[in-house]
């Protein structure tokens, strides 16, 4: 019989941060015994706190959904880390599914998150490095809880949530500087997606120029 949820405390909303995404590295001279022979690298994907705590206090388990050329595809995490380490070559999309505390009497909350092995984000013509080639494609999200249980609000208050740190270290990997970065980036890339796209309009208009002209020609 499941336990007692309790009174949900209405008006009352309690967030915890966490960061998902995924850490990769190619093989290097050192191949995994165990690796597919046409695999290229080593990733990981993750459930974390922001500062490495334990997240198991709120989180029951964390489901991991791979490319279904992977054996057992829906990978089930039910105690920390709440990870899933494999070997690949392609870039895919990972579903993640959370799953909370029986006290909590929420729905799951389901993210996704597109696996990244090779690196980005470099100007052109940089030679990359095998640090480089280390890729880190880390988010961060807050889990809102609105009107939690008075349990599920009594297990969360006794744990305080982390907050991100300045900058990371060997400890700490995600950071306030590591987000903004990452924002960095993204706009860097939507700004050349949007050049490319004023570049072909020119063009098209360009085209569509000579198409009347040689349309005014030919009458």
């Amino acid at each position: 019989m499941a336990p007692s949820t309790g009174k949900r405390l209405k008006g009352v909303s309690i967030s915890r941060p966490i960061v998902y995404g995924n850490v990769a590295k190619p093989f290097g001279e050192k191949r995994p015994p165990e690796a597919n022979a046409e695999h290229t690298h080593t990733w990981t994907v993750f459930v974390k706190d922001p500062q490495g705590k334990d997240l198991s206090y709120f989180i029951k388990k964390v489901v991991f959904k791979l490319h279904d050329t992977y054996p057992n595809s829906a990978r089930t995490i039910e105690s920390p880390p709440f990870q899933v380490t494999e070997t690949g070559w392609g870039e895919f999309e990972i579903g993640i599914k959370i799953y909370f505390v029986p006290e909590s009497n929420e729905k799951n909350v389901s993210l996704y998150h597109n696996l990244k092995l090779h690196p980005y984000g470099f100007p052109p013509g940089h030679v990359l490095t095998d640090k480089d080639r280390e890729v880190q494609s880390i988010l961060y999200d807050e889990i809102v809880f609105n009107e939690p249980t008075e349990r599920m609000f009594e297990i969360l208050t006794k744990t305080p949530g982390s907050l991100l740190p300045p900058v990371g270290n060997n400890k700490y990997t995600f950071s306030k500087k590591m987000e903004n970065d990452e924002l960095d980036r993204i706009k860097q890339a939507m700004d050349k997606v949007i050049e490319e796209i004023n570049v072909q309009k020119d063009r098209l208009k360009e085209l569509e120029a000579e198409r009347e002209k040689l349309v005014t020609v030919n009458q």
